[in-house]
């Protein structure tokens, strides 16, 4: 048995619709420039992160040269209340630096001991020290640290009396 086809019949049956002309292109070509938008957007928001990880690590840096400029005043020594205040300048590494400045608190008076056993037996000498720290990017950091010199007591300084517990007299 042979089949007689028609090829009229055939084409018919093939032929696309006259509705779905083109359809898929621009659908297909909606979901390209959405995925594209989408691909841009989450480049942006990686590329703000990392700048923004950098300036938190610029400022990490500064915060640790403020904190050298403390450690290298107070390993110097630099507390004399006669001087007025005293600054010193450093660097903590190759890009990061520190400023800091020395100022005697109480204007620059001892504060003697209060009432007890060490009465008449030393005085503290109290400072500030004021450490700004710079790293790249214009970050920076400004500690401070107070520092109390315990000294031998001397006989020019007077109790304070508001300091004083009348108790203890």
């Amino acid at each position: 048995m042979t089949a007689i086809v028609n090829i009229e019949t055939l084409s018919r049956r093939h032929r696309p619709r006259q509705r779905q002309r083109g359809a898929a292109l621009v659908v297909g070509l909606i979901l390209l420039l959405v995925l594209t938008l989408l691909a841009v957007s989450g480049m942006n928001s990686a590329s703000l992160e990392f700048v923004m990880a950098g300036n938190e690590q610029y400022r990490a840096n500064a915060f640790s040269a403020a904190e050298a400029g403390i450690e290298q005043t107070l390993a110097s020594g630099m507390f004399n209340p006669a001087l007025g205040p005293q600054a010193k300048n450093g660097s903590a590494n190759v890009t990061d630096t520190w400023a800091t400045s020395v100022t005697a608190q109480l204007g620059g008076n001892p504060l003697p001991a209060l009432w007890g056993n060490s009465w008449n037996s030393f005085a503290t000498y109290h400072f500030e020290i004021q450490s700004t720290g710079t790293a790249v990017r214009n970050a920076s950091a400004v500690n401070v640290q107070g520092v109390a010199i315990i000294s031998p007591w001397d006989p020019t300084v007077q109790n304070d009396p508001n300091l004083a517990d009348s108790s203890l007299h």
